[in-house]
């Protein structure tokens, strides 16, 4: 493309954002053209790339989790920068719909709205203005529906899921924000009473969850005796990725400027590299059960939590072997063996026929990487991605969690094998980010940059065309070692639209 595309002003606009003109270049260059879909060659099942831990062992897992818990390794990454907007669209919709306070759609919301946790909040904002809910529920619910979306009210359409009322407890409801921080108290506190937390919110919207944390946290520390330890980061604008209209041009707005729009949460991995403690915890902010669903959820996050670190333990074992010793035949195998079993990584066909020492750095690559182990679930048709076996381009197999915008929709063969998956990715998952020798791994060195994904948005009615990163549970890991154990359904219990909270697991 020629320079002359960028005027001065868009050359400035492009290094606000902190990205390269040759990055600009090279996301058009994607933009417009195909993107490469995965091979899916089956998906994962109990056995066959999805391990279901036996009964006996998990209190033994679970043991070793708060032995490492105890020392301080580990930390809870929270995403936390979505906006609430998307949970609300039926309501918007009915909001801006003439007519719609006689509606069969009206009458249920003003039957089901004590029902929610924000029920009270709302109340209090409507009684300030000096009027009544209940007239509004028999004759103006979209009025009601105002004070719940705008800022005349509740401004829910605008804050972050993690500023919503979520769960309603006698004397005080809670934000999913607060879910979160009492489950950390249940499986993160080391010996000293210490929870880390890790929270990543848009710049937006920083400073009020700093500000409703600052209010919060000394209730729920003396609730709970510990003391929380929390750090922010911001999604770099670096990660995001500029937009092109139908015809392939960069997409500008009304004064001619560039839009750019956020790359996903694969732009998380620059905020998850920078995380200093070993085993990190990532789970959604709006995935977080009551109190009285938690028990279970925390069982499973300390089985997740001793499962890793059994594994890393064998993985560091095995890479002192390689690196500072000269394993027999017997014990190349062994480890190869390991690989196969435990981290469902094959050596190649040719393995056996290969010299002692080019086996010995074979397994060394294999082994010296960044580890995740990932809690799957029964698929019961939540939106989302799934653990399949990909086929890669020289034949390689290896498990991948992939989502439908990934493969080949034209396909019959793909979309079957991905319409027979009877697993689903919850994300809720632990990883490893240090090597055998104490050191942080370079997690952008372990990235699959042919799985960018571009989806068609719209803005202000116009339709565009928006490059998303690989994906931070997807194309951003695809390099790593990657094992996938069997969670129960009942610790997946997330919140996408805002009906999901009269779900009976969120009441």
């Amino acid at each position: 493309m020629s320079e002359k595309l960028f005027t001065e002003n868009d050359l400035e606009s492009i290094h606000r954002e902190g990205l390269t003109v040759e990055t600009v270049y090279s996301q058009l260059e994607i933009l417009s053209s195909e993107t490469t879909p995965l091979n899916l060659d089956r998906p994962c099942s109990i056995g066959d790339g999805i391990a279901a831990i036996p009964e006996m062992e998990k209190k033994v897992l679970v043991s070793i989790h708060d032995r490492e818990a105890s020392r301080g390794r580990m930390i809870k990454f929270l995403p936390a920068s979505g906006a609430a907007s998307r949970m609300f669209r039926s309501w918007f919709n009915y909001y801006e719909m003439e007519g719609f306070n006689d509606t069969e759609d009206a009458g249920k919301l003003a039957d089901t709205i004590t029902e929610f946790a924000f029920y009270d909040d709302l109340l209090a904002a409507i009684s300030r203005d000096g009027k009544d809910i209940h007239n509004m529920l028999r004759g103006n619910v979209s009025e009601m529906l105002g004070y719940i979306l705008t800022q005349k009210g509740l401004n829910y359409a605008n804050l972050p899921k993690a500023l919503l009322k979520f769960h309603s407890y006698p004397g005080r409801n809670r934000t999913p924000l607060e879910e979160h921080l009492v489950e950390a108290t249940m499986f993160l506190q080391d010996k000293n009473h210490v929870c880390r937390i890790h929270i990543t919110v848009s710049e937006e919207h920083r400073s009020a969850v700093e500000n409703y944390i600052s209010e919060i946290r000394i209730f729920y520390e003396t609730q709970y005796d510990v003391t929380f330890r929390i750090s922010f980061s911001i999604q770099s604008p670096s990660t995001n990725t500029i937009a092109i209209d139908m015809g392939g041009k960069p997409f500008r707005d009304e004064a001619g400027g560039l839009i750019f729009r956020p790359g996903g949460h694969g732009a998380l991995l620059k905020n998850l590299d920078a995380i200093d403690e070993d085993i990190i915890f990532i789970k959604n902010i709006d995935n977080i059960p009551p109190d009285r669903l938690k028990p279970e959820t925390v069982l499973y996050k300390k089985i997740l939590g001793g499962y890793i670190v059994q594994l890393q333990e064998k993985i560091f074992n095995y890479l002192r072997l390689l690196g500072e010793k000269e394993p027999d035949g017997k014990q190349i195998s062994e480890i190869a063996g390991f690989c196969r079993e435990n981290l469902s990584v094959n050596t190649p066909r040719d393995f056996d026929k290969l010299p002692g020492t080019a086996k010995k750095d074979l397994i060394f690559n294999i082994l010296n990487r960044p580890l995740r182990v990932c809690g799957m679930v029964r698929n019961e048709g939540e939106p989302g991605g799934g653990p399949f076996w990909i086929t890669g381009k020289q034949g390689e197999q290896s498990l991948q969690i992939v989502e439908e915008s990934q493969i080949n929709s034209e396909s019959e063969e793909q979309r079957a094998i991905w319409k027979s998956s009877t697993f689903f990715n919850p994300v809720d998952m632990v990883c490893s980010i240090r090597d055998y020798r104490g050191e942080k791994f370079d997690l952008g060195r372990y990235v699959d940059t042919d799985t960018y994904i571009v989806s068609n948005k719209s803005y202000k009615g116009k339709a565009l065309k928006v490059l998303e990163l690989p994906g931070l549970w997807n194309g951003s890991m695809s390099g790593w070692n990657s094992v996938f154990v069997e969670i129960p359904l009942t610790t997946f219990n997330p919140v996408k639209t805002v009906e999901d909270l009269l779900r009976d697991e969120h009441r």
